[in-house]
């Protein structure tokens, strides 16, 4: 009798448990969405006229599975991009617009000692490196010894985890982070040597929320949740009630003391069963909804820089070619930065970039650099009023998967191809891209 009675108060202790966690997660986006949608009651207008890889736990990935859908050889080799290593401006909210989140406030606002430098030259590092105190003290001095003046870091990753502890109840609620570094002496460490930080900040790619908020992720015409080649799950942006858990990660980066928020995977997905996904797009492009969640991110983090990694081949294409939603006449009007990923080896063979056709093109990487961004400019050259700048993603790894005749080893004299073709396109600013973060130091200019 004894023992029944503990069983049964454990039993009830563990209940009580569970409805109170679920109580809490329910509220919490309960509430997210309906603060959202007085949001968009009262920029609706706002809103429509701004339309417009290795182991799992240490990925270095990013988003780009190659700048033309016809290279599907290309992009099942490369997996998208792999970490063999497993290294891995004053806030003003505006106190007049009763519409706006309440933590558009004081409480996140930017209080960095570093000013963005004039020119970005920046690399990629994954929270693996940068939590690893030999290898955050080498890019340290990396950037003393070379032109190298920023780093673009993981907030989070394609994984779905935020690669760092955070406080924000949800991400806490359903296991969403990992410490792969310490934010805080990380970012500081960098602001004290005059580093810029970007935060690299995963949007729609997000296998941890889409399967725990089922609500949330891209469905199958068939039932269930729709997967892409690697079986993850991935978020809808037709469904607006995911966009303030981003923006919710965002404000907290950037209070931990991030310089600009970089979003990455900012489309739909372009790889598995395309024709198997079911939306609700409410008479919507995806082009138009990917539009309107950069616009509702510069309302909700004003003053902040904001930034978003988009395919090279948007560049060539007209309209929303790839049908993951960028348009790259709209999808700067918001922004500071679009970052186009103008790797060589994603581009198909054959692949013609401003009249020109590429062969092979991870042979040419200062043609393909040069006329992809050429190309981008003329375009963008003809749009009254387009805000955003171009600051390339530039190829810093070598593409096996090619076959031997098709790719070279990329060093220092093919990513210093690469810079000058961003300096001849007129442009100045520049990221270098190698999921393994294993760059030549001979690449970069020397500082006196």
């Amino acid at each position: 009798m004894k023992h029944s009675i503990i069983k049964s108060v454990i039993l009830g202790i563990l209940l009580v448990s569970l409805v109170g966690s679920s109580i809490a997660f329910y509220v919490y986006f309960n509430n997210q969405s309906h603060r959202h949608n007085n949001m968009e009651k009262g920029q609706n207008r706002t809103i429509q006229d701004n339309s417009n890889i290795g182991n799992s736990d240490k990925s270095g990935q990013h988003d780009d599975t190659g700048n033309n859908n016809n290279n599907t050889d290309n992009n099942n080799a490369s997996g998208e991009n792999t970490d063999p290593q497993g290294t891995d401006t004053e806030n003003t909210a505006n106190k007049d617009d009763e519409n706006n989140n309440e933590n558009n406030n004081p409480d996140y606002i930017q209080t960095s000692p570093v000013k963005k430098p004039d020119n970005v030259k920046a690399l990629y590092l994954t929270g693996w490196t940068v939590g690893t105190a030999s290898s955050l003290d080498y890019f340290i001095q990396l950037a003393k010894n070379t032109e190298i003046n920023s780093y673009v870091i993981d907030i989070k990753d394609d994984d779905g985890f935020v690669g760092y502890e955070s406080s924000i109840p949800v991400v806490r609620e359903i296991n969403a982070w990992k410490k792969k570094f310490d934010v805080d002496k990380v970012i500081k460490t960098l602001h004290d040597n005059g580093i810029y930080v970007i935060g690299r900040l995963v949007c729609f790619k997000d296998p941890v929320l889409s399967s725990k908020r089922v609500d949330l992720a891209v469905k199958n015409i068939s039932g269930g949740l729709w997967r892409d080649n690697n079986n993850k799950t991935w978020l809808d942006p037709y469904n607006r009630d995911s966009w303030p858990y981003i923006i919710d990660i965002a404000k907290e980066a950037v209070q931990k003391g991030f310089d600009e928020i970089q979003f990455d995977y900012i489309r739909f997905p372009n790889d598995g069963d395309k024709k198997a996904m079911s939306f609700n797009p409410n008479g919507k492009e995806k082009y138009e909804v990917i539009n309107d969640f950069l616009a509702y991110a510069k309302q909700e983090l004003p003053g902040i820089i904001l930034s978003a990694d988009v395919f090279g081949i948007i560049c060539e294409s007209p309209e929303d070619t790839e049908d993951i939603g960028q348009y790259l006449e709209l999808i700067g009007k918001d922004i500071e930065y679009i970052s186009p990923m103008v790797y060589p080896s994603h581009y198909a063979f054959g692949q013609v970039v401003n009249n020109v056709k590429f062969l092979k093109p991870d042979l040419e990487p200062y043609a393909v650099v040069y006329n992809s961004l050429i190309k981008a400019k003329n375009r963008l050259n003809q749009i009254e009023n387009y805000k955003a700048d171009i600051r390339p993603y530039l190829q810093g790894f070598t593409a096996p998967w090619l076959k031997q005749g098709n790719y070279q080893v990329y060093g220092p004299k093919q990513i210093r191809e690469q810079i000058q073709a961003v300096y001849d396109a007129g442009l100045k600013e520049w990221i270098i891209w190698d999921p393994s973060n294993k760059y030549p130091e001979d690449a970069f200019e020397k500082t006196e």
